[in-house]
């Protein structure tokens, strides 16, 4: 009797602890080898775009932040500026260059999960601690500025919600921190924020070489990543791939230099790109790009430390009085009030707004009709293109190759099953 080869289904997901999120992929195996690859969405199903038809507008913005939510103020930022263009308004420059400053501590944010999970992935233990080190040190800055360390609705229409405090809050004694560990913690937290972050930008570069250390050269590391997911610039262009899976393929794309906003024009900073296309060059461009963003922090700093000013537009349809005055006048209580139950009415119009997210263009269209709910919203989040695209780049790679490549798209099901 001749025994009947034949392929097979597996189901990977959606709990394996690889698929980042609640990814059901269906692959069709030759044995170890991916003869076709189905991704499933749908298991997280979060109707935010219905949501945010329902809401006053300045009610939405906590919604962005829970899309993709290792890149929230810069959901925040493309949801916002969709606004400012529908109304006609513009954020002082101080509020540009703050927005500009947390677009990029976002940055290392995401990358530095990525990072951490992505080595996990792929059996890299250490590299996750050391990533998780500084994201504690930035996860302070949101705090600081917004009460949250992760949602933080911190950028409003017209500017941020407050400006950067004088005083960065510092850690207590207690069981876990004491004595001469107490003393490094708070060593940064004397000052104000902008001191926190000099301290930081000095302490980064040397911070990314330890990553560097542990995985550039590793060979275990090379072998799992270089020639693994090639995608070639064609096949980026097809799909729609933006970030560092464009830029990984040798594309030189960034929309904070091609269509700037905010202060990006302004700033001195360079776009990292790849020559393979492979794993191992996105993660080159990544590394790279946190470099970057550490510059584009540091002239943020010096900028914000000479040229103090308003981080709120003038416009009082708009900008919400201060907390002082609310609790005080009572004209400011009622402006206070109506402003957050009923929000403000936009012109009609429509408007397609876009930023350079960590992962790649993030972009909200909407179409308002003059009241004070957008009429319509849809979102374009990068991660949707790039698990698009599963089926053509993992073809003819093996099984563990699907693990890296999942890793190397930077999938967060937030933004994908929105």
């Amino acid at each position: 009797m001749v025994q009947e080869i034949r392929n097979y289904t597996l189901n990977f997901g959606p709990q394996h602890p690889a698929a980042h999120g609640v990814l059901r992929l269906v692959l069709e195996m030759d044995g170890e080898v991916v003869v076709r690859a189905d991704p499933h969405i749908g298991l997280l199903h979060r109707g935010t775009e219905k949501l945010v038809e329902s809401k006053p507008f300045n009610q939405s913005i906590g919604y962005m932040d829970r899309l993709d939510y290792v890149s929230m103020m810069c959901n925040e930022h493309a949801y916002v500026r969709a606004i400012e263009k529908l109304c006609g308004i513009e954020a002082p420059l101080r509020a540009q260059y703050i927005r500009t400053m947390f677009d990029e501590i976002t940055r290392i944010l995401n990358h530095l999960m990525w990072l951490g999970s992505s080595a996990l992935d792929l059996g890299a233990m250490a590299v996750f601690l050391y990533a998780f080190r500084e994201r504690e040190e930035l996860m302070d800055c949101y705090e600081a500025v917004s009460g949250a360390r992760m949602h933080a609705t911190y950028y409003r229409p017209g500017g941020v919600y407050r400006d950067l405090p004088e005083q960065m809050p510092q850690y207590h004694k207690s069981p876990w921190h004491k004595g001469a560990d107490l003393e490094r913690l708070n060593g940064w937290r004397e000052g104000s924020m902008l001191d926190f972050l000099d301290a930081f930008t000095d302490a980064f570069p040397g911070r990314v070489d330890e990553y560097e250390n542990l995985l550039t050269e590793n060979r275990i590391w090379k072998q799992r990543t270089v020639d693994i997911g090639v995608v070639s610039p064609e096949l980026a262009r097809a799909w729609g791939m933006s970030g560092p899976m464009l830029r990984g393929s040798g594309i030189v794309w960034d929309l904070r230099k091609k269509q700037p906003y905010a202060t990006y024009a302004d700033m001195d900073f360079d776009i990292p790109v790849g020559v393979n296309g492979d794993c191992y060059d996105r993660y080159l461009v990544r590394i790279a790009e946190m470099r970057q963003s550490n510059r584009i922090i540091r002239q943020c700093v010096d900028w914000l430390r000479r040229n103090p000013g308003p981080v709120m537009v003038g416009n009082n349809k708009i900008a919400p009085p201060s907390r002082e005055a609310m609790k005080r006048d009572m004209e400011s209580l009622i402006h206070h009030f109506k402003l957050f139950t009923e929000g403000y009415c936009v012109p009609q119009g429509e408007v397609y707004s876009a930023v350079e997210a960590p992962k790649g263009e993030f972009g909200v269209y909407m179409i308002s009709d003059g009241a004070n709910k957008p009429f319509r919203v849809k979102l374009r989040a990068p991660g949707f293109a790039h698990l698009s695209s599963m089926d053509a780049v993992i073809r003819g790679y093996m099984l563990p190759d699907v693990v890296a490549m999942i890793g190397t798209y930077d999938i967060v099901f937030g933004e994908i099953d929105r």
